[in-house]
Formats: structure tokens, sequence, C-alpha cells
């Protein structure tokens, strides 16, 4: 007599499980789009604040400082007596390390790609991408001591007369630390390259290393030119490399065994102590940091631009 009663308890307890879950799916949908708006607009507000920052902060410099000396003379000295704040000649620094850097990671990097893509079996994947990857973590003030103490040394020994702090060692050594960033991205874009395109390249006699270089990669251009433009706003940014590897002398030349100085090196040197707060030199760092920022800026959105403007569909 009780089984009736047993088999209703049972059907009673799935349509209050399923009530459960239905009332438990129903807040976590939403919950997270919440959660997800709120991660977009903390985004967004931090932006907008370090844009207003350094705005403020910048208005404060060129009440001191004309425009037209900042962007149109080549000799900085802010420290000295006689100050100058011609900021092209940290604009220089930072174009050789960002030079030389890509000239050691674009081939380096793609290299590494095409062998992960289309050579390396997927043991071999699994075992060398994450190692790859690892050298992306290592902190970038130890990659300057390897720069000043291991590379520098060594590059003496080559060339004769080169000075202890120069712009070629640290450039190498910013190259190899964005390795890793562009061969993972390019990778990534050349292994979502469809096998029935690699398949067709094939069958018409072309060999491994023809499609690779002539087929995937133009079909992956989208996501190796977005790599590349985003190794190169690391390397403009790069900061600790150039300030222990790289010296302290703004110089407008284009000489990589010389010293230089940065417009990331600059901001270091000031923000350890050497100007006091409210001075000239103190505001400098801002309108320095704000010229950095439009230039990241800028490579950023053109690597969106690259993204969408050639991105393949399959």
């Amino acid at each position: 007599m009780n089984q009736p009663n047993k088999g209703f308890s049972i059907r009673e307890m799935i349509e209050t499980n399923k009530k459960k879950k239905y009332s438990t799916t129903n807040v976590f949908d939403k919950v997270m789009p919440f959660l997800l708006f709120l991660s977009a607009f903390v985004s967004v507000v931090t932006t907008v604040g370090i844009a207003f920052t350094l705005g403020f902060e910048l208005f404060k410099f060129f009440e001191r400082v004309p425009v037209a000396e900042f962007l149109g003379s080549t000799e900085w000295y802010p420290l000295s007596a006689d100050q100058r704040f011609g900021v092209w000649a940290l604009v220089m620094g930072t174009l050789q390390i960002t030079v030389i850097a890509m000239i050691v990671a674009v081939p380096l990097g793609l290299a590494s790609a095409i062998y992960l893509s289309e050579y390396a079996s997927e043991r071999a994947r699994t075992i060398l991408k994450p190692i790859l990857e690892v050298l992306a973590g290592v902190p970038t003030i130890v990659f300057g001591f390897f720069a000043l103490s291991f590379v520098t040394p060594i590059l003496q020994a080559i060339i004769p007369g080169l000075k202890i702090y120069n712009a070629l060692s640290p450039g190498i050594v910013v190259g190899i630390m964005i390795i890793p960033m562009i061969a993972s991205i390019s990778e990534d874009a050349m292994s979502a390259v469809p096998k029935k395109i690699r398949e067709g390249a094939l069958g018409l006699g072309a060999t491994r290393l023809e499609v690779a270089i002539k087929v995937v990669m133009p079909a992956a251009l989208s996501g190796i030119i977005a790599s590349i433009v985003l190794g190169m706003s690391r390397a403009v940014g790069e900061t600790m490399i150039v300030t222990i590897a790289g010296g302290s002398q703004p110089n407008f030349e284009f000489n990589p065994l010389n010293a230089i100085q940065t417009m990331t090196a600059y901001i270091v040197q000031i923000a350890k102590g050497d100007a006091g707060y409210g001075t000239i030199e103190y505001y400098s760092i801002y309108a320095v940091g704000a010229l950095l920022f439009i230039f990241t800026l800028v490579m950023n959105l053109f690597a969106n631009w690259v993204t969408r403007r050639f991105r393949e569909e399959y």
C-alpha cells in the first residue's frame, strides 16, 4: 500500500530538483551579465582615469615649457642648470631599442611559429610551446642584468670600442624577450588555417616550406601582423632592461654602439627621486608618459585595424 506513495515522493523529488536547478541557472544568468559589464566598465574607467591624470599634469608642464620646445627640440637636459626639454632625444633612444628588438624578434618568432605549426609533431608542440611561453614570464629586471653582465661583454669582444652602456645589448635582449609573444600569437593564427588548404597545396605539388610561406602565412596574415605590432608596443614600453643596460644619456643620433636613454628609462630615473614633487622635472615625466601612452595606443589601434582588415573567413 505504501508503494504508490514512494513513487509519488520520488517524482516530487525530481520536480523539486528541477525547480532548484532552474532557479540557480536563472540567478546565474541574471548575475553574470552584470559582472561582465562591471569588468568592462572598470577597464574603461581605468583608461579614462589614466588619460585624465596624464592630461591634468601635462597641462601644468606646458604652463612652464612651450609645446614648440618639447616637440621641436632635440636636446633633453632636464636636470642641468641650463634646462632643455626636447623630447626627440628620448624618442630616438626608444626607436633604436624598438628597431633592434624587432630585427631580432620577428625572424626568430616567425621561424618558431612556422616550426610549431607546420613541422612539429603533436607531442613536440605540447612540450616546446609551454617552454617557449615560460620565457615571457621571466622578470624584465633579470633580462636587464643578463644584458649588462652577459650579452654586453660578448658584444665587446666582437665589437672593439663598444661602451658598457649601449643600445645594441638591451635591444637584442628586448627582442629575445618578445619572441614568445610573436611566436605564440603567430602560431595560433597559423594553426587556425584549415587543414584542407594545406592538403590542397600539397596535392598540387608544393613542398611543406612552400605551403607554410606561400599559403599558410598569407592566410594567417592578420594574426601575424597583429603579433608583430603588439611585440613592437611591448618593446616601446620596456623599462627595466633599457634602464639597466642602456645608460642614461639622451642623444639624438642613431648609433646603437653608444649609450642612450629611452622614454621609459627617463620616467624611472625621475621616479626614483632625482626631482622633487611639483618641480618642472617632476611634471616632465607626465609629458613623456603622455607621449608614450599615445604611441602605444596608436600601435594597438593599428593592430586591431589590421586584424579586422586582413581577417580571413573560412
